[in-house]
């Protein structure tokens, strides 16, 4: 049986704890003006219990919601692939490409990818302990690399000014332009193949100007970059997969 075992005030950022079959969920609650209903889902980007419910919904309602639903909320909790973390002896793809961890044993070096014959490998010097940092550091400065690039070279074709580029860990998108020209990306996105990644950056310069999802946006969009819909499709089918790891 699914019990709620606590929640905060509805004015503060909160939780639910739902026990179902001796195991116990934490499931975040959010309110949104937009929702209509009360509804649980699974955060792709963290697999966090997602429960949302309308700004003035009675949030013990809301709780009882997400108890009657604690045993859908566990299949499909069991169901979601592991976490990989950054460590020897783990895989991780790169530009779409799985790279082997490995140790180097040096205290001191650069990360480092390489290929040896048709294994290909991610090369890490310091400690142990150490290791998943670096790797991330690493991803993050090759997306930026690659995204700089890209983004150059579709803001020359659309005649359009960047003021700036971020790469952040956002879960909820892979990209955003702002009003003022700054544009966001996630830094996996070095973990999909090239085209994906190139898509991404074509789709946020198009934002720029056009800042809005019509048909004058998707036709700039697919004018600058010809794989749009490939890379649309991809990210469909496999993008929840690249918060996998890390």
């Amino acid at each position: 049986m699914a019990t709620v075992r606590q929640f905060r005030s509805p004015g503060a950022p909160g939780f639910i704890d739902i026990a179902h079959d001796g195991v116990t969920y934490r499931v975040v609650v959010t309110r949104s003006s937009r929702a209509r209903r009360i509804t649980l889902r699974i955060r792709a980007g963290t697999s966090d219990p997602i429960l949302t419910l309308p700004s003035r919904g009675n949030l013990a309602v809301a709780a009882d919601f997400a108890a009657r639903h604690a045993g859908w909320l566990a299949t499909r909790l069991a169901r979601l692939p592991a976490q990989i973390p950054f460590r020897a002896g783990k895989t991780l793809p790169i530009r779409g490409l799985d790279h082997h961890i490995i140790e180097t044993g040096a205290l001191r070096g650069l990360v480092r990818a390489k290929r040896i014959g048709e294994v290909r490998i991610l090369e890490v010097p310091g400690s142990p302990e150490h290791v998943s940092r670096r790797v991330t550091e690493f991803l993050k400065r090759e997306a930026r690399r690659d995204l700089e690039n890209a983004v150059e070279r579709y803001a020359t074709s659309a005649r359009a000014q960047v003021r700036r580029i971020s790469i952040k860990d956002t879960k909820s998108r892979w990209g955003s332009c702002s009003a003022n020209g700054t544009l966001s990306f996630s830094w996996r996105l070095i973990l999909a193949p090239p085209f994906v990644l190139d898509y991404l950056a074509a789709h946020e310069v198009a934002h720029l100007r056009e800042l809005n999802h019509s048909h004058k946006f998707w036709r700039l969009t697919r004018a600058l970059c010809t794989r749009t819909d490939d890379a649309e499709a991809w990210m469909k089918r496999h993008g929840a997969q690249l918060h996998r790891y890390g």
